[in-house]
């Protein structure tokens, strides 16, 4: 369980350094596919903020990458190490990937996108436009998300079950 709750919080800074660099040094439009279409519409495209903040970006983006694949190797590493077979492997990576997903609604969208002032500091335009009406925007695709974690855990659940058993 300890592993488990570890590797959820290595996807969650991952997660979050990712959104980080992209928003804050990379601002490239093209990395905020998920973003609402109103903020969209009023980011201009910008250059550089400062000399090497691509740079910087992209070695937070590669950071947080790592983090990811850092986390299910860990609770792989873990579970070779503690003998899981393919329900508790299904069990760890299901619990993994809905934390990243209850994350995302509660901190990416209600907290950051409609309460603070993340967006509006890196997007000056966007004051006024993100606020709590934009809460649920995407709840289709987070519907999406969990309906597809469970197949995507089950294959690795299996595989991992199969070939480290």
């Amino acid at each position: 369980m300890k592993i488990t709750l570890i590797s959820t919080l290595m996807i969650m800074l991952g997660y979050f350094l990712m959104l980080y660099g992209a928003v804050g040094f990379i601002q490239d439009k093209r990395l905020f596919s998920s973003a609402p279409k109103e903020n969209l519409a009023v980011i201009p495209d910008k250059k550089e903020r400062f000399k090497g903040a691509h740079i910087i970006g992209w070695v937070i983006v590669i950071f947080s990458v790592l983090l990811f694949i850092g986390a299910f190797a860990l609770g792989i590493w873990d579970g070779v190490r503690n003998d899981f077979g393919p329900p508790k492997y299904f069990a760890r990576f299901l619990t993994m990937l809905y934390g990243m997903e209850i994350y995302d609604i509660l901190f990416f969208d209600w907290y950051l996108l409609c309460r603070s002032n993340f967006f509006p500091h890196f997007y000056p335009e966007t004051k006024g436009i993100v606020g709590p009406h934009m809460f649920g925007y995407n709840k289709k695709a987070h519907i999406i998300h969990f309906i597809v974690y469970i197949p995507a855990c089950a294959l690795l659940a299996l595989v991992c079950g199969v070939l480290f058993s």
